[in-house]
C-alpha cells in the first residue's frame, strides 16, 4: 500500500489543490516588488575650517610736515611717508630732491594669504621713495614674525 492509497480521493484533490494554490502564491510573491518609500538624500559639504586669525599691522595716518621753501631752483618735494622697518612702521621724512617727483601712486590691493604661524603678522604693501630707482617703488605686503 502506497502513501496516496491511505487517503481517499477527495482528500487527495483537496491536498493537491492546496499545494497548487501555495505554489502559485509562492510564485507570485517572488514577482511582487515591495514598495519602499524614497527619501531624498541631501549631501552637504563639510563646513569650511575656521578662518585663521590674521593680525594686520596697519600703516598709521600720515604725519603733516611743513616743507618750507625749496633750497634752490630745480628742486621738487618728495612727501613724507611710512615704510616698514623690520618690526614697526617708521616715518620717512619728506625731502627736497633734484629730480622730477610724480605723485605717489594709489595703493595696490593685495590678497592676504594664510599666516605661516599664529605669531606672524601681515604688513600691507606700500609705496616708498627710492631715488636710485627713479621714484616711487612698491614694497609688497608680507608676513613678519
Amino acid at each position: 500500500m502506497t502513501f496516496t492509497d491511505r487517503f481517499p480521493q477527495a482528500a487527495r484533490r483537496t491536498l493537491a489543490g492546496s499545494l497548487a494554490l501555495v505554489a502559485v502564491a509562492a510564485g507570485l510573491s517572488a514577482c511582487v516588488t515591495p514598495v519602499v518609500e524614497e527619501r531624498p538624500v541631501i549631501v552637504r559639504p563639510p563646513p569650511p575650517p575656521p578662518a585663521p586669525h590674521v593680525v594686520v599691522r596697519a600703516m598709521p595716518a600720515p604725519v603733516h610736515e611743513d616743507r618750507g621753501n625749496p633750497p634752490g631752483p630745480g628742486f621738487n618735494w618728495v612727501p613724507g611717508h611710512w615704510r616698514w622697518a623690520g618690526n614697526d612702521w617708521l616715518w620717512q621724512h619728506g625731502q627736497w630732491v633734484r629730480q622730477p617727483v610724480p605723485p605717489m601712486p594709489p595703493v595696490i590691493i593685495e590678497q592676504i594669504g594664510v599666516p605661516p604661524s599664529p605669531q606672524h603678522v601681515w604688513v600691507p604693501g606700500h609705496w616708498v621713495w627710492r631715488p636710485e630707482a627713479g621714484g616711487w617703488a612698491w614694497v609688497r605686503g608680507t608676513w613678519y614674525r
